[in-house]
């Protein structure tokens, strides 16, 4: 049952500087239904008032760092119960659109903008940041501005930044020197003089990945899966897709040594149907069967990596975290925007068979993602809906998971029988 309890918290905006606190507003009123949860889990609120609140992160202290999209990233504390205080982030603040990471030793923070990825040192006890550097530039676009950072935990030096397409369907992303629609990864120890160039620099992971927004490593495996947002308004043998189908993957992909040249992933932003509607006289594929669009054809998908598994399409996926384990990846989906029927809106778990890091479900399954928190009536969405965005599964014998709402500005928490917590 979803409860709403009271839970008085402290949250700190990072610090760059000296800055003076200030009291900051704590709202634990819903403005949507209660949503539908799981018989195997219970939920709560914990945060709300919050202004966008996209990445999500853990600090060593076990602090939440939020990200609030061109605000700032707030810092939330469970030690204290004197309420929200804020504190500046600096001059990035109202650049920040999304992500945020932290090292492994917890005193490196990082976090990106349309176009830069900047780092700090941190002080988890303290809550305050200093030695702002930029690491990375040259990443801006038409759209599409979020810049998804992964720190590999087998790899502590590599840092992984995923950025999409500037439009529905970018024809550079056929440009390999233009950086669209990649996912790279970059070391950090071989930045020591400025910021490097995106596009140039680094080593490409993953390509033709139109909106690749989460990304998470396996804890075993080591592999790379991204949950990708493919492109609207598909046509198939000149029939457009009724609904118009984007679809969305997680192809996997190995960091730790030996290092492949790059996974190489279709070099258009090629969509990937899982349902598309045809002409009688054709069968449709099953789901997860790649097709291109003109001047490319079937052929070339043949040379590209299908995805590992495909959800529903506008489902909208911004964020996969797996757990300690390995066992299973919560997918936030965020929830479609062009629909008429509206899909997504809900926190999933994706099983994993643990030793060979790879989903139990096979790509044509239709059945891989089980809905653990949801909307009960999406019918309303996206107005009177919780959305979320991103997710960080806490490492130790608790195993929370917490979950960001932008739309509603919320933080929360579910509970699976001491196995799992989850926050939304």
């Amino acid at each position: 049952m979803y409860r709403f309890l009271p839970h008085a918290l402290a949250a700190l905006l990072l610090s760059a500087g000296g800055a003076t606190a200030q009291a900051c507003s704590v709202n634990l009123q819903s403005s949507y239904p209660a949503p539908a949860v799981h018989p195997d889990f219970s939920a709560r609120l914990v945060v709300g008032g919050l202004t966008k609140p996209r990445g999500i992160i853990l600090d060593k202290a076990k602090n939440l760092l939020v990200v609030e999209a061109k605000i700032g990233i707030k810092r939330i504390s469970f030690a204290s119960d004197n309420g929200l205080t804020c504190l500046a982030v600096g001059d990035v603040k109202t650049l920040l659109t999304h992500s945020i990471e932290i090292s492994s030793d917890g005193k490196t923070l990082y976090a990106s903008s349309a176009d830069k990825v900047f780092s700090w040192s941190y002080d988890a006890a303290a809550g305050t940041l200093t030695n702002q550097r930029t690491l990375i530039v040259n990443m801006n676009s038409f759209d599409h501005v979020t810049r998804t950072l992964l720190l590999s935990r087998k790899q502590p030096e590599m840092l992984l930044i995923s950025r999409g397409s500037g439009e529905n369907l970018d024809r550079r992303a056929a440009d390999e020197t233009t950086g669209i629609s990649q996912l790279r990864a970059f070391n950090l120890t071989e930045i020591t003089d400025g910021p490097i160039n995106f596009n140039t620099a680094g080593r490409l992971v993953g390509w033709g990945l139109r909106n690749s927004v989460g990304i998470a490593e396996h804890p075993v495996t080591g592999a790379i899966y991204t949950v990708e947002n493919s492109a609207d308004n598909i046509q198939r043998l000149g029939t457009k897709t009724t609904p118009p189908r984007n679809s969305t993957s997680i192809p996997p992909c190995p960091l730790h040594p030996p290092y492949p040249p790059k996974l190489r992933l279709p070099n258009l932003p090629l969509p990937l149907v899982p349902r598309p509607r045809l002409p009688q006289q054709h069968h449709p594929p099953p789901p997860g069967t790649p097709f291109a669009l003109s001047p490319a054809d079937d052929a070339l998908c043949a040379t590209t990596t299908p995805p590992r598994l495909v959800f529903h399409a506008h489902t909208a996926p911004l964020d996969i975290k797996f757990d300690a384990a390995g066992a299973a990846a919560y997918v936030a989906f965020h929830g479609s925007w062009n629909r008429d029927a509206p899909v997504g809106y809900s926190l999933g778990v994706v099983r994993f068979d643990v030793g060979r890091g790879e989903p139990t479900e096979g790509r044509e399954s239709r059945e891989a993602v089980v809905e653990v928190l949801g909307n009960g009536d999406v019918g309303g969405c996206p107005d009177r809906c919780f959305r979320p965005v991103g997710v960080v599964v806490e490492e130790g014998d608790g195993g929370r998971v917490f979950m960001t709402s932008d739309a509603t500005g919320e933080v929360g928490q579910q509970m699976q029988d001491k196995v799992i917590i989850l926050y939304s």
